[in-house]
């Protein structure tokens, strides 16, 4: 039992770390193409500005979700309870 509690562990750790590296690379790799493009059309900073924020959005629905969804299926194993039940 041990070994499965440390594997878990470690893969809640490399989770983190990967949805860290998502919540920040993720607007700024995005802000990076709106920069080029602003540069290219010369609208500075117009492109850079939408990309970055609408990445962020995005990153910050789509980690909602994904908790939300494990969550779910994190309640359902729970002993005793009903699925969809509310408490």
């Amino acid at each position: 039992m041990e070994q499965q509690a440390r594997r878990e562990l470690n893969n809640g750790f490399g989770d983190a770390m990967a949805r860290a590296v998502e919540i920040v690379l993720t607007p700024v790799i995005m802000g990076f193409f709106g920069w080029l493009l602003d540069r290219w059309l010369g609208t500075w900073p117009v492109f850079a500005l939408i990309f970055f924020v609408f990445t962020i959005g995005y990153v910050i629905w789509k980690m909602f979700v994904r908790y939300d969804e494990e969550m779910r299926r994190h309640e359902a194993r729970i002993p005793g309870r009903k699925p969809g039940a509310i408490t």
